[in-house]
């Protein structure tokens, strides 16, 4: 019993890393709170795969720093569709050869465009997550100092893209 204890204090003070809180879409601030309403990317009922918190749930960071916040995430996601099609080019041309000759690059691009549109949620999951990340740093003692406040916030134009 007191070992269990003991472990739970010890997960509860280690810091989630950086790279793990970027992949689960957990708040850059405290690296625990979920970013998102639904902790699925593929949850389509009432287009809630994209909906934020306002603020985090854990450490009360607002996830929307000034209107028009989030319009960059179409370079990063941009950039994740590429790495992600140069790397399954390489691995293509590596397992099974590219060529005009046998069609086999249709294949590839067949495949990529499939690749891309079923990625695509979590690459826009991913893309606010690593964006956010950019402007709000990890802080080790996000539990006794407060969240920046942000004055260019306009309620009226909240998600209106």
């Amino acid at each position: 019993m007191k070992d269990d204890l003991q472990m739970n204090n010890m997960e509860e003070t280690r810091t989630p890393s950086y790279l793990s809180a970027v992949l689960h879409n957990k708040c850059p601030r405290c690296r625990r709170g979920d970013l998102f309403k639904s902790r699925h990317a593929y949850d389509f009922r009432k287009n809630s795969f994209m909906q934020m918190h306002d603020h985090c749930p854990v450490c009360g960071q607002p996830t929307e720093i000034e209107v028009g916040f989030y319009y960059g995430t179409s370079y990063v996601s941009y950039g994740l569709g590429v790495a992600l099609a140069v790397a399954v080019f390489v691995a293509w041309k590596v397992l099974f050869g590219i060529s005009f000759m046998d069609n086999s690059i249709f294949w590839y691009l067949g495949t990529m465009i499939a690749i891309i549109i079923l990625l695509q949620p979590v690459f826009m999951r991913l893309a606010r997550t690593l964006w956010l990340s950019c402007y709000v740093k990890y802080n080790p003692d996000w539990r006794t100092e407060k969240p920046e406040h942000y004055e260019r916030l306009n309620d009226d134009l909240k998600n209106a893209w």
